[in-house]
C-alpha cells in the first residue's frame, strides 16, 4: 500500500493503531510511525502484532525503533477513558500520536477508524496492520509499550493476574473480579467491572490497594480532578522508558 502512495507522490506516510482499547483494565496506547522506503524499511519478522508471539514482538519492537523515520507513543490513563468515553479517547490518541511525530507525515493509514483533524490526508484500512507496514510498525509499538505497563501493573495488583491476560476480559480475569471487585487501573465503563463493583458495595467488602499500601489511619488524600486527554500537555519521555513508565495524566514520547 506504501509503494501505491509513493508512486503517487506521498513519500512520508504515517501508520497509526492502538492497543488496550477492547481491555476493561489498563491504559490505551495508541502509536504512529513513519518508515523509511526502500530495503531499510522492511523490517524483519513485522506483522500484525496480535499475530506475533510476544519473544517475537520484542525483537519487531526493537527493529522498528531502530529503523523508523520517526515514531511516537501516547499513553491516555483510565480516568480520562471513563470521563470522555472509549471512541472519542481512541480518536483523540491516535490524532496525538500523528501529531507528536518528529517528521511530518504526507499521508496517515490508520487501522480501521478515520482519524479526523489532522492537516494531511489520511486513510483508514480495514486490518490495517496486515495490508500496511507502517501500520504494523504502529501496532507493534502500541503492544509491546502497552503489555509492559501491564507486567507493571501486575506487581501493583498481582491478584488480577494482569502479566497474563493484560487486561482483557478472561475467565480468569471474571473470576478475579467477582472475588475482589475492581481496582483503580479498571475501566468503570465496562458492564462487567460496574457489576462487580456493585456487588462489592452490597457486601461492604474494601476495594483491592496497590501491593504494599495499606491504611495508616490519616484522612486521605483529595482525589485527583479528571482531566481532558486533549487539554493536558505532553511529557517527554526518554524512548528507553516509554514501555515501562505510567501516569495519572496522558504521556507521550515521540522520536
Amino acid at each position: 500500500m506504501e509503494r501505491s502512495l509513493r508512486r503517487r507522490g506521498f513519500a512520508a506516510i504515517a501508520g497509526a493503531d492502538e492497543a488496550g482499547r477492547g481491555a476493561c483494565a489498563g491504559p490505551l496506547v495508541a502509536a504512529a510511525c513513519v518508515l523509511p522506503p526502500g530495503r531499510r524499511g522492511r523490517v524483519p519478522g513485522l506483522a500484525d502484532s496480535k499475530l506475533l508471539t510476544p519473544a517475537t514482538r520484542d525483537e519487531v519492537y526493537a527493529e522498528v525503533v531502530d529503523r523508523a523515520l520517526a515514531w511516537s507513543v501516547v499513553v491516555i490513563p483510565v480516568g480520562d477513558l471513563d470521563a470522555w468515553g472509549m471512541h472519542v479517547t481512541n480518536i483523540e490518541a491516535l490524532r496525538r500520536a500523528v501529531r507528536g511525530l518528529d517528521l511530518t507525515p504526507d499521508y496517515v493509514l490508520s487501522d480501521g477508524f478515520p482519524v479526523s483533524g489532522l492537516c494531511q490526508p489520511s486513510l483508514a484500512v480495514w486490518k490495517g496492520d496486515r495490508v500496511s507496514a507502517c501500520v504494523a510498525a504502529a501496532s507493534v509499538l502500541a503492544k509491546v509499550s502497552r503489555d509492559r505497563m501491564m507486567l507493571d501493573l501486575h506487581e501493583r495488583f498481582p491478584q488480577y493476574g494482569f502479566a497474563e491476560h493484560k487486561g482483557y476480559i478472561t475467565d480468569a480475569h471474571t473470576a478475579a473480579l467477582d472475588e475482589h471487585g475492581p481496582c483503580p487501573e479498571h475501566r468503570m465503563r465496562f458492564v462487567n467491572v460496574a457489576r462487580a463493583r456493585e456487588a462489592h458495595a452490597a457486601r461492604r467488602l474494601p476495594l483491592p490497594s496497590p501491593a504494599g499500601m495499606h491504611d495508616d489511619g490519616r484522612a486521605p488524600a483529595r482525589p485527583a480532578r479528571d482531566v481532558p486527554a486533549r487539554d493536558v500537555p505532553a511529557r517527554d519521555v526518554p524512548a528507553r522508558d516509554v514501555p515501562t513508565l505510567m501516569s495519572p495524566a496522558p504521556m507521550e514520547h515521540a522520536r
